[in-house]
């Protein structure tokens, strides 16, 4: 274990000493590449057979949210004005010791909201159980890191320990396919122009995890972490909203400074639920969540209870969603909206809905 602290250490000096430009990028990569792999290795290494499983969180109805922060940030007091869950609250650190899930109802969606434990500095490295806590987050469909206000900085840490734990925030996973093979060594293909890699970083990457033979496809101008991510293949990727909480503690003046410096993405009060209706608004569209009418054939629809869909879904999906039987037996759909060039457009089964689309189905 200690010769793998020492290397890593090194190759940490290593990157922070480089002035990264053309001339040092294919040595950076390289010194990544290793640190990834000395990582992978102590980690190996250190397991005791048990797996870090996290606190239960048993995902229900339209989208899982996990509040994420150090402790006494308020997050017990968020997931009350959000939902009205009943999370021991107290003045002092470490109240909240499981997981308390609540249900947050907004446009008729119905959305888990759940108050983990605090973290701290070192929590990746399972300080405080922190690794169990961050566990969780692969039961999430938003994270929202949670900051007090008088304390923003420790944004950077959280980032960082999220970051350590193999998710990656507001990120779309890169259009990269590495498909190993038996012989011919290592072939790339780009579609596009790479400006942080070249093929020889590429491919010095790739040999560093023992990846000798592969065809490697590059859809997207990436650069070496992303490319480290790719080939490690255990990474999620989570949207994520920064709030800072506890606002009727500071000025106005001194907020609107710290806004301007950390760009959060909203800014309340769960104590006095200052801008908590803004705050679900957020939570729904960044769950990418949509309303869809159903329509019976010869009835107006209903308006009052509309179905929750992903943005971007499919007829098809609808149709699962509903009854597992709807797809075998769809004959055609009418569909009036934003997504239809027409109202009572006639449409099939691979037609993608828009928000408050109104859909009737013919099944046989």
């Amino acid at each position: 274990m200690a010769k793998y602290d020492d290397k890593i250490k090194e190759l940490e000096e290593r990157i922070a000493k480089t002035k990264y430009n053309k001339r040092t990028q294919h040595a950076v990569g390289l010194y990544k590449a290793q640190l990834a792999k000395f990582k992978e290795l102590r980690s190996s290494r250190s397991r005791t057979g048990k797996s870090i499983h996290g606190y239960q969180v048993r995902k229900t109805g339209d989208g899982t949210v996990i509040l994420l922060g150090f402790p006494s940030v308020g997050k017990s007091t968020l997931l009350n004005s959000l939902t009205g869950a009943k999370s021991k609250i107290a003045a002092y650190e470490f109240t909240t010791l499981d997981v308390v899930p609540g249900v947050m109802r907004y446009k008729h969606a119905e959305i888990q909201i759940c108050d983990m434990p605090g973290i701290v500095k070192g929590a990746a490295s399972g300080k405080g159980r922190g690794k169990e806590v961050l566990a969780t987050l692969q039961s999430a469909d938003l994270i929202i890191m949670l900051l007090d206000v008088n304390s923003p900085q420790y944004l950077k840490v959280i980032e960082k320990e999220v970051y350590n734990a193999h998710v990656r925030i507001n990120q779309l996973k890169p259009d990269v396919k590495i498909k190993k093979t038996s012989k011919n060594g290592l072939k790339v293909g780009k579609t596009v122009k790479l400006t942080h890699l070249d093929n020889k970083t590429i491919k010095d990457m790739l040999r560093t995890f023992r990846i000798n033979n592969a065809d490697v496809v590059i859809r997207e101008d990436i650069n070496d972490d992303q490319l480290i991510d790719i080939i490690e293949a255990n990474k999620l990727y989570i949207p994520a909203i920064t709030v800072f909480n506890k606002i009727d503690t500071v000025s106005e003046e001194k907020l609107d400074k710290l806004k301007e410096k950390h760009q959060p993405d909203l800014c309340v009060s769960a104590q006095k639920r200052n801008h908590i209706v803004e705050l679900k608004e957020l939570i729904f569209r960044k769950l990418d969540l949509i309303r869809i009418y159903l329509k019976e054939p010869g009835k107006e629809p209903d308006m009052k209870v509309p179905l929750i869909m992903h943005r971007n879904c499919k007829i098809r999906d609808v149709c699962n969603k509903l009854h597992k039987d709807f797809v075998k037996r769809f004959k055609f759909s009418r569909v009036w909206g934003r997504s239809a060039k027409f109202g009572g457009q006639k449409l099939m089964l691979k037609h993608v809905m828009k928000d408050e689309d109104i859909l009737e189905l013919h099944i046989f």
